[in-house]
């Protein structure tokens, strides 16, 4: 049976006139039904999807269905993310651009029947830890999408023309199959071309994802990540309806990263505030890493309650293998 959250995106989807998206999260639950042994429901759910996206090539206005999850090809890596916006930390502007863009993909039907495109390629820049990758998870999660992760370690090759060949296949499941695409540490991808470092091959994979991004008009969002804007070519960022800045957490994002996993652990009173001071300079990642730290010291040695000692402790530790990592 689909999970509560399936049948509220496809309830939303459909208030939404959002066929595509309907669509898809229905082809979603045929393959949760295969999983779990309902091979004849997941057989007719998958029928009346086929027969719903013939008749939707016959429209004037033309759409994508997901064909399926699986990659032959070894370039992508789906996962299906049920996290949500509630679970980023992150600053007002950040949220409030991302609940652009979420919201303009739940409109997707009515934008483009007045002639106008949703936000749909994103580029996030900022420093690890920061909350890029998991804001890619919380795009899939919040629209209802599978999450493509671009394996670029099997895009990059070191044969003269197969990189850009990998990658029009990528471009061809971005334009095939809809969904969030993730090109993490994106910068592999963009550096400048006209760096003394540059070669020939590295010019034509960069000219080749310049040309793919901009030609692409699918449905899906594609979504980059880099932790070194300096060194992109500047011909990469008018590709993107979006470029989001990330920041290493302030107080009171901090604050919310320890609450939100010692709050039932800790006693009335615990010094949120001071401990915030303590943390500045650590990512959200990291400080999410110092949550669960002294999460396991109670365990292991069966305390009553987390105590400020303790964080303070855990906070150290990921402050030095900060240091050693930025060495």
């Amino acid at each position: 049976m689909a999970s509560s959250e399936q049948l509220k995106a496809l309830l939303l989807s459909h208030m939404a006139g959002d066929d595509e998206r309907f669509l898809s999260i229905a082809m979603q639950v045929a393959a949760h039904e295969a999983r779990i042994g309902h091979g004849k429901l997941a057989l007719e759910l998958r029928d009346i999807v086929e027969k719903a996206k013939q008749q939707a090539k016959k429209s004037t206005v033309p759409v994508s269905i997901a064909k399926g999850l699986k990659d032959a090809s070894g370039l992508l890596y789906a996962t299906t993310p049920q996290v949500r916006l509630t679970d980023l930390v992150t600053t007002d502007v950040v949220l409030a651009k991302l609940k652009r863009v979420i919201r303009e993909q739940r409109h997707l039907g009515k934008l483009k029947s007045h002639g106008l495109a949703p936000r749909r390629k994103l580029l996030l820049v900022g420093p690890p830890g920061t909350g890029k990758t998991f804001t890619a998870s919380v795009m899939a999660g919040e629209l209802g999408y599978p999450l493509f992760q671009v394996r670029l370690d099997a895009v990059i090759t070191k044969f003269m023309g197969e990189s850009s060949a990998k990658l029009r296949q990528v471009f061809d499941a971005i334009r095939e199959v809809r969904g969030v695409y993730f090109f993490d540490e994106f910068d592999a991808l963009g550096t400048q071309r006209a760096t003394p470092n540059d070669v020939g091959e590295a010019r034509r994979i960069l000219n080749s994802f310049l040309q793919m991004i901009e030609q692409d008009d699918s449905n899906s969002v594609i979504v980059c990540a880099t932790n070194h804007p300096h060194i992109l070519d500047y011909a990469l960022f008018r590709r993107f309806d979006d470029v989001i800045q990330y920041h290493l957490p302030g107080k009171d994002e901090i604050i919310s990263l320890l609450k939100r996993r010692l709050s039932p652990y800790v006693a009335k009173g615990f010094p949120w505030t001071e401990l915030s001071e303590k943390s500045k300079g650590l990512s959200s990642a990291e400080v999410t890493l110092v949550a669960e730290d002294a999460i396991k010291e109670l365990l292991i040695h069966e305390h009553e309650r987390i105590t400020e000692a303790t964080v303070e402790c855990a906070i150290q530790d990921r402050r030095g293998m900060s240091h050693e990592r930025h060495k």
